[in-house]
């Protein structure tokens, strides 16, 4: 009976913040902007890095990559948040909340072996700086990039159908603003421990050993770069990582307490805080970490301002001049 109840299903109801309508207003004013300006921040840094031609190496094309995985991540749940807050309707479709699934699962494992993938990057560009342009051929940065969507991808192919086809014997509240595995997996009305530990097990390949090479890449660039004397080598070392390690320590930091948490009540309403701050703050954030640490990026602004500006009074001075001599 309760799988012919969850055969029907046309929709799901997203809990999300309705117990505190107060809250709902403040947040709609907060998230709305800050959704608006991480879409203006991550396409500028896109634009950017295609534009300019002395961005174009294998740390701007991750970057990239980076900055269109957040574009991605953010809309796949922002936009059905802001609708949510704005009014009485806390409804989603059955086919939304299966897409939201799969592209949180999809993108999130992405961005996981994506930044390990900029962590060997940066690993090559301190300890091997001599051979970075023969090892990070274009060659390899496609492949790894290919490697980091494909593995994301089939990790949210393998869960989602798992987590969709749960028996809920017509429950249809789920205690979030968007559909989320754990969340999913707790409107169950079966036992779910086999699911858990799948979830476990894949989390450990796609989540935990990125951060482990990661933290030993760091090691190694550690290492690499007290060996330079001059503190200008070494300050221009720690430059070219450090807005990398922000990033990493916002986006890991987040993660690992979502989802090494116990899933006890009080711990639910921290979570939906947790995944609004990786939903929204993170994705807005990097796009001015990169930005203000970086004096590629910055130069690269200003030569793409500049360069508007001078083709502009070209163009004036072009009409001004087809003027004079028409007249």
């Amino acid at each position: 009976m309760g799988a012919t109840n969850d055969s029907t299903f046309s929709h799901f109801i997203l809990i999300g913040f309705s117990d505190r309508p107060e809250l709902e207003r403040v947040l709609f004013a907060i998230i709305l902007p800050a959704y608006l300006l991480t879409l203006l921040g991550n396409s500028i840094i896109i634009l950017v890095s295609r534009l300019d031609p002395h961005l174009h190496t294998p740390m701007y094309f991750f970057l990239t990559h980076l900055s269109f995985l957040d574009l991605s991540f953010t809309s796949s749940s922002i936009p059905q948040l802001l609708y949510n807050l704005s009014g009485p309707d806390k409804t989603i479709s059955y086919v939304g909340c299966a897409l939201q699934l799969v592209l949180f699962l999809g993108l999130g494992g992405v961005e996981c072996l994506l930044l390990a993938v900029m962590a060997y990057d940066r690993f090559v560009a301190v300890c091997k700086p001599l051979h970075y342009m023969v090892i990070m051929s274009p060659r390899l940065c496609v492949g790894l990039v290919s490697v980091a969507w494909s593995c994301g991808v089939a990790n949210s192919l393998a869960m989602s159908p798992v987590t969709l086809s749960l028996p809920r014997c017509g429950h249809r509240r789920v205690d979030h603003f968007l559909c989320e595995m754990p969340a999913l997996i707790r409107t169950a009305c079966v036992n779910t421990a086999a699911v858990e530990g799948t979830v476990f097990v894949l989390a450990i390949g796609i989540v935990l050993s990125p951060l482990v090479f990661i933290l030993v890449s760091y090691g190694y660039i550690v290492r690499a770069v007290l060996q330079i004397r001059s503190a200008a080598g070494r300050q221009k070392a720690f430059n070219t990582c450090g807005s990398h390690l922000t990033v990493v320590s916002l986006f890991y930091g987040n993660i690992i307490y979502m989802y090494m948490q116990p899933g006890n009540s009080s711990s639910q309403d921290q979570g939906k805080f947790l995944t609004l701050f990786y939903n929204i703050v993170t994705p807005l954030l990097n796009p001015l970490i990169y930005t203000l640490r970086n004096k590629e990026v910055k130069g690269a602004l200003r030569r793409l301002l500049l360069g508007s500006r001078e083709t502009g009074k070209v163009r004036a001075g072009s009409i001004r001049t087809r003027g004079k001599l028409s007249w």
